[in-house]
């Protein structure tokens, strides 16, 4: 019998046979003859963090019972373009730190990383084409092509006092939970699902991936450095009004509007501890959670259809992580 989830350690073992060929199948194909790119790469990939994208194609494999091994191409596939695009965003950010090591721009400069971060991004679309599927093409290319999308988009609302909440939630639906998505339709993909089944799939990352974005949001309030792996506050010193902010503005005391209203048009002049005292002591946090807890309903229910499997548990188990890591 299967012991219960209690924790994501759990999750994190049950996918770990399956994510170690992972890992060995992205050393072999990052073997380049430029060492640069070896160099860069290698120290990107080996801090790797959860690595949640391509556990989830691997967990909805196994749910699936997908009996296989495209998932594991495929799954590295998903890696290469989500650290692609962190070496994009951390030259476009001026970012110091990921999680927890210096950035690869502050070692080797913005023109190495970007270089890079294109070789990562065609390559992903090398090892792609192994799937011999016009729809896992179609699918890839549509998820890079809304991340792009999502990038410029939230360049183009830095410091901007006007930005919706539709317009927050467009922005991280593109640039973040497009590739949750796009994992979770390639596992149904590969496992021969009908278009309504591999659709629920896609359901069930898009909100999935919301919601993980909605709480990293949170903990940029309410984290600290050493468990952040990045300076706290990065997002609100760069001008990025995220939704605590978003919801501020628009719902706070006047007090509250106006401190953010200045903090936002002169971030260099603010002490972001007061703006972060403000924020955890207001209705911002509870609020911002609530969203990510009902997205993390959403996307349980999209798996109303999937036989019940210790896999499906796991799943089940990750959207509510996705949220209540930020309590």
């Amino acid at each position: 019998m299967e012991k219960p989830i209690v924790n994501i350690s759990d999750v994190m073992s049950m996918t770990e046979s399956d994510m170690q060929k992972v890992n060995q199948h992205l050393k072999l194909q990052l073997n380049s003859e430029v060492i640069l790119i070896n160099q860069i790469a290698a120290y990107i990939i080996n801090n790797g963090g959860k690595r949640l994208r391509p556990v989830l194609m691997v967990l909805i494999s196994k749910a699936l019972n997908y009996q296989g091994v495209q998932h594991i191409n495929l799954a590295a596939v998903i890696e290469l373009i989500h650290t692609a695009t962190l070496l994009h965003d951390d030259v476009v950010d001026e970012s110091e730190m990921r999680r927890g090591e210096k950035t690869s721009h502050e070692i080797w400069g913005n023109s190495a990383s970007v270089l890079v971060g294109d070789f990562l991004y065609s390559k992903s679309f090398q090892m792609m084409i192994q799937a011999n599927s016009m729809q896992v093409m179609s699918i890839l290319s549509d998820a890079t092509n809304k991340i792009s999308e999502g990038e410029v988009q939230q360049l183009l609302n830095i410091g901007n006092l006007a930005i919706t909440e539709q317009d927050y939630f467009q922005i991280i639906a593109n640039k973040t939970a497009k590739l949750f998505e796009a994992a979770c339709e390639l596992a149904g993909v590969i496992a021969n699902k009908d278009k309504a089944a591999i659709e629920q799939l896609g359901q069930f990352g898009m909100n999935l991936g919301t919601a993980f974005q909605i709480a990293d949001d949170v903990l940029d309030y309410t984290a600290d450095d050493q468990s952040l792996g990045k300076n706290l506050g990065d997002d609100f010193r760069e001008g990025k009004l995220t939704l605590p902010l978003i919801y501020l503005l628009k719902n706070g005391s006047s007090f509250e509007q106006k401190m953010v209203q200045q903090a936002i048009e002169n971030p260099e002049k603010t002490d972001f501890s007061s703006i972060r005292t403000m924020v955890v002591q207001s209705d911002a946090i509870k609020y911002t959670l609530k969203q990510a807890q009902v997205l993390s309903d959403k996307a349980i229910k999209a798996l109303k259809d999937m036989d019940n499997s210790p896999a499906k548990e796991a799943l089940c188990f990750l959207c509510d992580y996705a949220w209540k890591r930020s309590v």
